[in-house]
């Protein structure tokens, strides 16, 4: 009587969501989530682990309606589409950045200070469940995989090992609270952390940063529910958005994104959260396993522009349990995508 009951007020969010137009809630996935138990834990778990795989298959990352989870494979092509695909470039090909880490911790993890400067006017307030374990974009198979850092420990990258030059995004997920926490340029000192911002995002909830703000990325959005992850990939589907970055974007944001980091003007660059879907008609049959889970997503969820960097990059979790793909994706160029537009009457979720 209620599972039928549970499956009924399924249906009836999904009915309800779906009247939005453009808004279609995957329905499968979210049976899926409110099917499973998310196993307790008492210690911070490293997102490369099975424990973290079953934490995370349980974990609900924003409400259904959110604009990294719903389907935009019906959404129509902006009016200048081909040209920014031209702009960007056509014959450039989509890479994987094995970049974005993060750990767990639990509901009563300690929180503490973490000292804050450059962006500190667009953070968010401390203090922070921050863990000794935490690690820094690229650990661990970014550097391992590296004969120039494979002798780093995960000390030696907090503390700023090999530069602190880079982006060093750390990210920390507390599972049962559904408080996301993402940190720009995290760095472990002799007298505790320090970063240049910090943003904490509601998993629970569809709120935006403050109009104008950045985040730990340039656009203002959060990293971590765009992240490919092994569980996703073991699991044989990813069901949402993905992040992309490129070099150049414009001086402007478009929902979800709350800020943009150009001064270019040009109408035919991205904007902060544009998106980008893959094609129906690209053949993935011939692709692995991996490979074709994410071009699947691409083309169901498509990706967001979060930040200036690489062309065509998307970011997969350093885990040395997901495969090389370089070689793989670098066949899909950019004249493979297309730039989506909400149709007439979306609007966004509160």
């Amino acid at each position: 009587m209620r599972t039928l009951i549970a499956l009924l007020l399924i249906q009836i969010l999904f009915a309800v969501v779906a009247d939005s137009p453009g808004v279609i809630v995957d329905q499968a996935r979210l049976e899926r989530l409110r099917a499973a138990t998310m196993p307790k834990f008492e210690q911070p778990i490293s997102f490369d682990t099975p424990e973290a795989d079953a934490v995370l298959s349980a974990l609900e990352v924003f409400p259904p309606d959110n604009p990294w989870n719903i389907p935009v494979d019906t959404w129509p092509l902006a009016d200048n589409s081909a040209e920014m695909i031209e702009l960007i470039g056509a014959d450039k090909p989509l890479r994987g950045n094995t970049d974005m880490a993060f750990v767990l911790v639990p509901p009563n993890q300690k929180k503490i200070d973490v000292k804050l400067s450059d962006y500190s006017t667009e953070s968010d307030a401390g203090p922070y469940p921050v863990p000794d374990n935490t690690p820094i974009e690229g650990w661990p198979a970014g550097f391992m995989r590296d004969a120039a850092t494979n002798s780093l420990t995960l000390d030696d990258v907090q503390r700023g090992k090999p530069s602190l030059d880079a982006d060093r995004h750390g990210i920390v997920v507390d599972p049962v609270n559904r408080k996301l926490y993402e940190f720009y340029r995290l760095t472990k000192t002799d007298k505790g952390w320090n970063a240049e911002q910090a943003s904490i995002f509601d998993l629970s909830s569809n709120r935006l940063r403050p109009d104008g703000w950045t985040s730990s990325d340039a656009a203002g959005l959060p990293i971590f529910p765009a992240i490919v992850r092994y569980d996703e990939l073991n699991r044989g589907k990813i069901e949402h958005a993905l992040r992309v970055t490129f070099k150049n974007t414009r001086r402007a944001y478009v929902y979800p994104a709350t800020h943009f980091a150009s001064r270019k003007t040009d109408k035919n660059l991205p904007r902060m959260g544009e998106r980008f879907r893959l094609r129906s008609s690209f053949d993935t049959s011939k692709f692995s396993p991996e490979v074709k889970i994410i071009l699947e997503a691409l083309k169901r969820y498509g990706m967001l522009n979060a930040d200036n960097g690489i062309d065509w990059a998307l970011s997969i979790a350093p885990d040395q349990r997901i495969p090389v793909m370089h070689e793989e994706l670098r066949k899909i160029k950019g004249s493979d995508f297309e730039v989506v537009v909400p149709p007439t009457g979306y609007q966004p979720p509160k």
